[in-house]
């Protein structure tokens, strides 16, 4: 496979995230896929979703984040630890960290931007949740014309039949859906 216009976009693998749906076998596999491409010379996104103090971004209207803005306190602020991204998967120096406003990647942060500078036209998705950012992004990036892989086992959610149905039966309808073991050996 060429390495060549493909960017890894690991996604949402923030403290808050991670310790909530306990998921170290995503948070491992995601580690060795970050691992390759590294040594494959492919530039590895980081994406976390963040709110300034307050969660202006945040519409009383929007089901999803409306919540976390009445009761999250500043849990979900940009500077809160529970918004870092997680310890085992630390970005290197120059390995760009995303910060978005809502559940897609893309929406609400400058990912497209920073995908085109990397001249990115196949992104590689590792994720979670499966339902959430995986399923957001992968629709969104299919709109604007990426090819895209899915590393099923480097995604997770908390409902586990969800995350079959989805990469299964859903994601392959716009995407390549692998392991992260496959996609490493591809890069040989």
């Amino acid at each position: 496979m060429s390495t060549s216009g493909t960017a890894l976009l690991v996604m949402d693998f923030q403290h808050g995230i991670v310790e909530r749906l306990d998921t170290p076998e995503a948070v491992s596999t995601a580690g060795r896929a970050v691992a390759a491409a590294r040594n494959a010379g492919i530039p590895v996104f980081f994406v976390r979703v963040a709110f300034r103090p307050g969660y202006p971004e945040v519409a009383d209207t929007n089901l999803s984040f409306g919540r976390a803005k009445q009761h999250a306190g500043d849990t979900m602020n940009e500077a809160n630890a529970a918004t870092q991204i997680d310890a085992a998967l630390s970005p290197l120096p120059g390995e760009p960290i995303v910060t978005k406003r809502r559940i897609s990647a893309f929406t609400g942060s400058d990912l497209d931007v920073l995908l085109r500078g990397a001249n990115a036209d196949h992104i590689v998705l590792a994720g979670i949740s499966t339902s959430g950012v995986v399923l957001s992004t992968l629709r969104q990036a299919a709109d604007l014309d990426f090819s895209i892989t899915v590393l099923e086992d480097a995604c997770a959610d908390a409902d586990p039949e969800v995350h079959r149905v989805l990469t299964e039966k859903i994601f392959p309808r716009q995407a390549a859906v692998t392991t992260a073991d496959e996609w490493i050996k591809s890069l040989n």
